[in-house]
């Protein structure tokens, strides 16, 4: 049979962070390469004694269809939360409850953007993302991630050369996969711009609750007077990514449109999920679990930087970050990238190849991205010293 597949389907191709990871199924390779959460920050008893409270006091609740919407106590707390904290959250504002921040992201890109429509994303960017808005089939622009976030200079040009742009996809905090965190100066002038030109903004904020250093800076949303911006968050790096509750704060409109979607998609999130986010979020020390988190990353991180200071070449560049799970780091540009993380995996240690993270997949890059949340103290120690003496192989 020759099966003949939608056009949506040219260009994409498998996740390159997947198919590294089928490298890790050998217990072996020391796996640099993931982003998941660390083991060590799993609420386990908590979410068990929640869990099973929820099953045995409203387990029809827990087991039958719901709303589209999302859970309404979990809406309503994460409303509140928003307002509080953030600031986010004004009267033409809505909040709908998504399948993980990814589904917010490409109900976001199906309701709001036709093919031929240019959507504008930071570059590098997250590789999830950056295959839902191929699959819209959008015209895909991206502009330079600077050392305090995207280039505004290069994103009013490319505002200006696309005039039918709809959406600007940003991740300003501990930007993924570069660590970078976007400015104060730069949001402002981020939103100033995108006003300007008639641009919705898309902030993808699944890291912000992990800052482990330096000093919060507010939201777009936070800023959000016009109704420009959708902002995503997430339970994925806070609680758990395999529950899937993420949600989309956004105006009414879009909201509405995104739940019309979503009813197609997958009727609505898993419910018993949400009930169990809902129960930790007010009757668990929510602050002191992210504060723990904040606790493992910090010491994840600066162990990981302790040893590459130690054992990378130092031609080898890197960001330090604030926070989040990766360190992005360069290589000379004389060193063939896709040759440095076959010969870094053949030692056993799976890093991601820059490559991954591209909107245009012809671009040139010599960086990699390395997770420290995942692996081990000891595999963080014995990994990068495996890097750092293939990294002065190589130079």
């Amino acid at each position: 049979m020759d099966y003949q597949f939608s056009s949506r389907m040219d260009g994409l191709q498998a996740s390159a962070i997947r198919e590294i990871l089928k490298f890790t199924a050998d217990p072996s390779v020391i796996s640099f390469a993931a982003g998941n959460p660390a083991p060590e920050a799993f609420p386990v008893e908590a979410v068990r004694e929640i869990t099973a409270g929820i099953l045995q006091n409203n387990p029809v609740g827990a087991l039958q269809y719901s709303i589209s919407e999302g859970y309404t106590p979990l809406r309503d707390t994460l409303k509140a939360d928003l307002k509080t904290r953030l600031g986010i959250g004004r009267e033409f504002d809505d909040l709908i409850i998504t399948s993980g921040a990814q589904q917010a992201i490409e109900l976001c890109c199906k309701v709001l953007c036709s093919p031929g429509d240019t959507l504008i994303c930071e570059n590098p960017s997250f590789v999830g993302s950056l295959n839902a808005f191929k699959s819209y089939e959008v015209n895909l622009v991206g502009v330079d991630v600077e050392e305090d976030g995207i280039s505004i200079e290069k994103l009013a040009c490319a505002l200006e050369e696309h005039p039918n742009t709809k959406l600007l996809y940003v991740i300003p905090n501990f930007q993924n996969p570069s660590g970078v965190t976007m400015s104060l100066e730069k949001r402002r002038a981020v939103y100033e711009l995108c006003l300007k030109y008639g641009v919705l903004i898309l902030e993808d904020n699944p890291y912000g609750e992990l800052r482990f250093s330096g000093s919060n800076v507010p939201t777009l949303k936070s800023m959000d007077t016009e109704g420009i911006v959708l902002y995503c968050g997430s339970f994925s790096k806070v609680l758990s990514p395999g529950m899937r509750v993420g949600y989309l704060c956004a105006p009414q409109p879009v909201v509405q449109k995104v739940v019309v979607v979503k009813q197609v998609s997958d009727v609505h999130t898993n419910i018993l999920s949400q009930m169990i986010c809902h129960e930790f979020m007010t009757k668990q020390d929510f602050p002191a679990h992210l504060e723990g988190l904040r606790r493992i990353y910090k010491h994840k991180s600066g162990l990981m930087l302790e040893q590459m200071r130690r054992h990378l070449n130092p031609k080898i560049t890197y960001v330090e970050p604030e926070g989040g799970l990766f360190i992005w780091c360069r290589l000379p540009e004389k060193v063939n990238l896709m040759d440095f993380c076959k010969r870094a995996v053949m030692n056993k240690v799976a890093v991601v190849p820059g490559t991954a993270f591209l909107p245009r997949e012809d671009q040139p890059t010599s960086c990699f991205r390395l997770n420290y949340s995942t692996p081990t103290d000891e595999q963080i120690v014995q990994g990068i010293e495996i890097l750092g003496e293939l990294t002065h192989e190589i130079l």
